[in-house]
Order: structure tokens, then sequence, then C-alpha cells
């Protein structure tokens, strides 16, 4: 055995064929009777005959109670000897940011934890686990891959199992004896890859700083276990890795007292940190059994600045005007002495654009002003001290834009009309845009003119992922730059989401048809439920450390449980409190009552451009288009009355396609994106980085220029139009589409995806555009791409999206 005493426990064979069972059920892309997703990857390791499987779970999954195993980072392979599957390699499993979860307030902490509290320095860089499988060949993995994958230098596995070969060979010890230590023991070490050379982060590790920093070693069990602070370090010492600086706290009391203290400046021990992860002893309710628990505790200075240089000095470098409201002074400062530097070495640039020299500019910086980053943090936080109220935000008193991030039936919509009901205050709702070409950016230009005649205005759509709030912040920003973001953040715990689901649902279906999409009351109740639960499963909740949400100006936390009247008080005050110029005075406790009545009976309309709130002044709210009202046409004379001219309406009709749900089709891409080496995401970030994603995916199934060459199809589909009532906006059905495989060329990128029976096709290749690299490329030429893609065109890359399957609906659609 291992000379490692605590803990150790083999696994058991019956526990873990069950957990494979389990895993392999819930593959498939519908939520299964397991509660919950996961994808499988198997990959082929080098010099072994036993393949290894990969299992990812969505990142919001780790905040339900339902997970099998919360390991977050969790390899499995078959043993050839015994036929039983087995664990072999395992991460920690997921922890949390203080505050970011109910578990993790101090609160609760205080109540469920006990020390004494291991406190280990956050190292910067990108996890690496190593193990042993049953051959004694040695398992170097990443967080969710295997090997070299198609770029050996831009892999992580590939360069940290660089590095293991040369400590080992520094210590004098083998691959092979390594990785029957690892086994015997039944555990996975866990380090950190910090290597400037490979791939710079906010921290520099370059020379003797670079390398592997073992910051654990787990258990390969479906439960979390892992070796004391003091054995990992033994560990590390032994085995030729670099030791992760650790100390305990005996309370709570002085672990918080200790952590906020280095917060203020982001440095301790002489040097900047990321922040801590805090490793103790936790149960789950009084009467519940003690077990490992970690948590962290990130600063979020001096790094927001840190990232914000870096932005600003890439969009400098794209010819680009910078963007910051932030860090004003000193990025001011940063940039005149960035621009010196970048024109007197133009190499620099393009290093730069590959995230290379990245820290040495910060870091000359720095050393120009004789400053660390934490000194300049510590000094801008005095400066405001001293001024008190000066002129900073305290005194905003317009261009305001609330954003909310929420799921759908959170009371979003509920507290914009409260607020225009109290103050006038501007409200642009998303859902009143239409389903048309460029609706993100109209949305963003909406909202930016609304400005112009409202000091506050509420940019009314969900919000829920980082890319929607990165739109948001990045096109109202260079409309109007001196804009000020406040996100109203609808906190999902993750021990609510069952009750916050259930909640939810019942105000959406209690509401009816009275909302601005969703037609509970008529739509069938599967459908409706199918796209709450996608809203919910695809929840991203601020993070305030890492951008776009870095970049959002004040947070409120609402809780999406409480009533609409509760939350209103809430942002009203919270408001107040950052900016007291925008709210002289705190409405009465009957004024909320009036507000929080008149929005509830507030009626949406439909299919128009947005909502033209009116000045403060006025007391009712008219929306820009009226459509005639039902009473209006009951009246109108019978001769008036004609029947609808079909030809003239079917030549309106630019194509009959399939309407998929925008989130569910970009989730899907991105995740298959996400594993994938740079060489392979490159031009999926591009598209998100130029705003170049369409903002709906649908298949065509007939163009109208197609409607000679197969008038079948063509006429199949207003025959069924005619059938539904001739009425243009009409779903003429629904149907199951399965997301195949994904094809790219640099110009344009699509997705391949196979058809219900009864929809039929004219296209040869059935598709979703995804995007295309500049607005002169047309989505069009998506089909002469995929044909050339079936013909074997090598400079066309593509990825499997493993039967994805997603429900649309079939409608005809009109420009005009």
């Amino acid at each position: 055995m291992a000379d490692h005493s605590t803990p150790f426990q083999p696994q058991d064979p019956g526990e873990i064929n069950g957990l494979i069972e389990i895993l392999n059920r819930a593959q498939s892309q519908k939520k299964s009777s397991t509660g919950f997703f996961c994808k499988k990857k198997t990959y082929q390791v080098e010099g072994s005959p036993i393949p290894v499987d990969s299992w990812k779970f969505l990142d919001h999954e780790y905040k339900k109670k339902v997970l099998p195993t919360f390991a977050r980072g969790l390899f499995t392979c078959k043993n050839p000897a015994t036929g039983d599957w087995e664990i072999a390699s395992r991460g920690y499993d997921k922890f949390f940011n203080i505050d970011e979860v109910e578990r993790t307030k101090w609160t609760w902490i205080k109540e469920n934890t006990k020390g004494p509290y291991e406190v280990t320095v956050k190292e910067n860089g990108c996890i690496i686990f190593i193990s042993g499988l049953p051959d004694d060949t040695l398992l170097v993995c990443s967080k969710h891959s295997v090997g070299p994958g198609l770029d050996p230098g831009k892999s992580h596995a590939f360069i940290g199992e660089t590095w293991v070969d040369q400590q080992l060979e520094k210590v004098g010890k083998s691959k092979t004896e390594f990785s029957r230590v690892l086994r015997e023991a039944n555990v996975t070490a866990v380090a950190e890859l910090c290597d400037d050379a490979f791939e710079e982060h906010i921290l520099p590790y370059e020379g003797d700083h670079a390398g592997l920093y073992l910051h654990g070693v787990n258990l390969r069990l479906p439960k979390f276990s892992t070796y004391s602070a003091a054995d990992v370090k033994k560990f590390a010492q032994d085995w030729g890795f670099k030791v992760v600086g650790s100390f305990d706290k005996p309370d709570v009391q002085s672990l918080r007292d200790f952590l906020e203290e280095v917060a203020e400046t982001g440095s301790w021990d002489g040097k900047d940190v990321e922040g801590f992860v805090i490793r103790c002893k936790a149960r789950d309710g009084p009467d519940g059994e003690w077990h490992d628990w970690f948590f962290k505790y990130k600063f979020e200075e001096p790094y927001l600045m840190y990232r914000l240089w870096r932005e600003c000095t890439k969009a400098i470098i794209s010819g680009k005007e910078p963007k910051f409201k932030k860090h004003t002074a000193i990025t001011a400062e940063y940039l005149k002495f960035a621009e010196k530097h970048l024109k007197e070495d133009p190499e620099a640039a393009e290093r730069y654009r590959q995230n290379h020299g990245i820290i040495k500019l910060r870091n000359a910086f720095l050393e120009y002003r004789g400053q660390k980053g934490s000194d300049i943090i510590r000094e801008e936080v005095e400066d405001t001290e001293s001024e008190g109220a000066g002129e900073g935000i305290s005194q905003i008193k317009d261009n305001v834009v609330l954003v909310p991030i929420a799921t759908l039936g959170c009371g979003k919509t509920t507290i914009a009309n409260a607020l225009h009901e109290l103050f006038g205050w501007g409200h642009i709702q998303n859902d009143n845009i239409g389903d048309k070409r460029g609706k993100m950016q109209e949305f963003a230009n909406t909202v930016s003119n609304a400005l112009r005649d409202f000091p506050v205005v509420f940019a009314d759509r969900n919000n829920h992922q980082y890319r929607e709030r990165q739109q948001i912040i990045r096109d109202v920003s260079k409309l109007n730059y001196k804009t000020t973001f406040v996100a109203l953040h609808y906190v999902h715990s993750e021990d609510l989401m069952g009750e916050i689901e259930n909640n939810t649902m019942a105000r959406v279906f209690g509401r009816g048809d009275n909302h601005q999409t969703i037609r509970a009351a008529t739509q069938s109740r599967n459908f409706t439920e199918s796209i709450m639960k996608g809203f919910l499963q695809r929840f991203q909740g601020l993070d305030t450390g890492r951008f776009p949400d870095s970049g959002f100006n004040a947070v409120i936390d609402l809780d999406p449980l409480a009533d609409s009247r509760e939350n209103l008080e809430t942002v009203v005050s919270e408001l107040k409190r950052h900016y007291p110029k925008l709210i002289p005075e705190l409405p009465t406790s009957a004024d909320y009552d009036r507000a929080i009545s008149a929005a509830l009976n507030y009626a949406p309309s439909r299919h128009t451009a947005s909502r033209d709130t009116p000045q403060p002044s006025q007391p009712k709210v008219k929306p820009k288009f009226v459509a005639p009202s039902t009473t209006e046409s009951r009246k109108a004379p019978k001769q008036e009355q004609k029947q609808p001219d079909r030809k003239r309406k079917y030549k309106a009709i630019d194509y009959f396609g399939i309407f998929l749900p925008f989130q569910e089709v970009y989730a899907a891409v991105d995740s298959a994106f996400e594993a994938q080496p740079e060489r392979i995401r490159g031009f999926w970030k591009e598209l998100n980085a130029n705003g170049r994603v369409q903002e709906t995916f649908h298949v065509t199934l007939c163009h109208a220029s197609s409607q000679t060459k197969r008038s079948d199809v063509w006429k199949k589909y207003t025959d069924l139009l005619y059938s539904k009532g001739d009425d243009l906006s009409a779903v003429l059905g629904r149907g199951n589409v399965e997301l195949h495989s994904m094809a790219w060329n640099g110009r344009v990128m699509a997705v391949r995806v196979l058809l219900p029976e009864e929809w039929d096709c004219a296209n040869d290749a059935p598709h979703t555009t995804i995007g295309t690299a500049n607005p002169s490329i047309k989505p069009v030429e998506s089909n002469k791409m995929l044909e050339a893609w079936s013909r074997g065109d090598k400079n066309i890359l593509s990825l499997e999206l493993q039967g994805v399957v997603i429900e649309g609906e079939v409608k005809p659609f009109s420009r005009r």
C-alpha cells in the first residue's frame, strides 16, 4: 500500500456498476427519470488498450440534489480482468464561491461546518487529474479530456503529462511506479497546471514558478473523500510536485475576518493572489454525517482591473475604442503606456492576440509606476473614502439600464410595469421586437434610444446566460458609453431549484394567456413546461468575477420565490442606496401596493416593435402599434368583409420552415465546442466575439424560389396553411428535429439536421445556419458549403452533435 494512511477505501464494484448504469440512462438529450443530463465521451489512451469514458454534467446540474455523484471531472473504465466498471479518475465535488449558493452563505457555514478550516492558496491555472489504469498505464486528464487531441501544443492534458514526465525524471521514478502507487491507494492526484509559456491566465508563472502545483489527492469514489492539506503536501514532496501554500483557521469568525481583510487588496504574503480554497467538514442538517467539503473565496480586485486592462489592450490592437467605466484614471494611464509599448514592438501586438505577453506588459506598467496592483486598489479605496459622495456613482441620476437575470415566471415584467407606474421609467420588452433577423441588436438599439427619453430603462429579457448579458452591455455601450448597468439578479439557489420550478410554473399557468409569448391556457401543458424547464436548465447565475458580469455597476439580488411586491420594494430601496439622486424620496407602502396592482392588471400586446412608455408626467401607457380589436372587427359592415386573397398572400411568403428554440440550439453547439482545442473552437469564438451568431434558428423546408422546382412541397405547406385559416402567423405543426452534426469553413457555420418523416424538405441537406463571418456572407451559402462537405472537401471542419433532439414549430415566414 502507498504510505498515506488517511483516508483509504477501495471501490465497491456493485456501487460503481450501478453508477455507470444510471449515467448511461441519463445520456439521452431529453431529461430522463434520473432527473439530470450528462454527456459521455470515450477516449483511447495512448499506450493502453483500455478505453476511458469522460462524463460531463452541465454546471447548473451540480446545484441539484439528484446527481449520483457531484464529481467535476469524472473518468471511468472497465477493468478487463474482472469485467467491472471502475472510477479511473475523480476531481473534486464542484465547490462554489462565498454567497454564490445557499450553502456558501456565512450563516449556513457557521451552523453546518466545523474546523479546522484549512485555507489553501488558489493557484491560477488549469486543472489536471493523474491516476493509474488497471494495466499500470498512467492516466493524465484535463477537466474533461484525455490525450493530445487534434493539436498537442494546445492540449491541457498533453502539456500536463509533459510536466509529469519532467518531475518524475527529477525524483528518479517511473510513470509505471507512480501509476501503481496511485492505484493501490485508490486516489487521483489533482494539480494545477501553471505555465505561462503554454497559457497565460491572470497571475504570472514563469521559470521556476511554472509547473504542476498539487492541491489535492482524492479517493476514486462516488462520494467525495480527500486527503488533508498535510498529507497532500507530503505526497507532493515525494513525487516532485510544487507545493500549494496552506494554513489553518480554528473557527468561522477568525476565518471570515482573515478573508475579508485580505479581500480589500487581493494581496497576501507580499504577492497578489486570486483567492483561497477552504477545506473543512460539513453536514446536511443538524443530524447529518460529517463529510469533506470545500468552498472558495475569490477576490474581485485587482483581478477585475487586470482583466479590464487585457480587454482594453485587445480593443486597441483591433483598432477599436476601448470601453471602461471602472478604474478610469489608472486604466487611461495604462493604455497610454501600452500603446507606446506596442508601437515600439509591433510583434508584441500579434503575440498579445495569441494571449502571450499579457502579464509581461501589465508588470512592465506596474514596474514603471513602482506599485503592485494591490497598492493601486488601496489608493482607489482611500480616494473614494476621502472624497465622500464627490462626483461618483452616488451622483448618477440618469442613463441607467436595469438588466434582469431571471427565468420565466420570476416576475421581472411585473417589476418593470410597477417601476413604470411609480416613476414613469422606460420599459422595453424583448418579446415585442418580434421574430426577425437582427433581433438582439434591435433590442439593444431600442433600449439605447429609450435612454433619450427616460432616466432609467428596464431591459425586459431573461438575460439568463452570459452571452445575453455580454450582448446587452456591449451593444448599448457602443451607442451610449455613459450607461450605468444594474443587474437585477433573481438568485436561483441550488437547494431551491425544485421549489423555484414549481412556483414559477404555478405563476405562468395561473396567468393563462396573459403573457407576452407563452399562452399557457391554449398551448399544451407539456409544451409550456418544456420551455420553462429549458430556461431553468440553462440558467447561468451572476458571476461578477468574470466577464461580462464584471461590467455591471451594481447588483441587486432578488428572491424568485418572493412575491413581486416584496421584490419591488427591494429593487427601489437598493437603487436609492446605490444612487440617491435617482430616487430622491422612497414611495409609501400605499404607493407600492398601487403600483403592483396596476402591474398585475397589465395585459400584454403581441407582435409589436416595442412598448412606448410615456414621459413621467403622462398617466397612461400606449402601445406604439395597436391591432384592431375583435369588437371593432365585428362592427365592420358585412359588405366590406372580403375573402382573403390567397394568391397575393402566398406571394408574400419567403419560405416555410421549422423554427427552433434559440437557447437550446445555442447550448448544444456551445457544449460541443467546449471540450475542443483552440484550433477547432476558433471560428465559433469568432462568431460570438463579432456578434455574428444568428438571433433565430430555423430549418428551411421550402423556399419561395423552390416552389416551381418542388411544387409538391410548396403546395403541401400552402394547403396546410389554408386549412389553418390562412393566417400567416399560424403554427402549422410541431416536430422533433435532431441536430446531427456541425460543419464550417471560416465563412459560414451550419448544423445538419434529421427531420421527422411528415415534414418534407425541398432542400437536399436540411440544416440550420448558425452564423456567417460577416454581413456580406448570406446564410444561403450554407447550402454550397454542406454540398462540398458531403463531397469530402478537406477544408471544411466538422463535429458530431450526438443526436441532440429539439422540438420546433413549423410556420410560414414573410419579411413583408
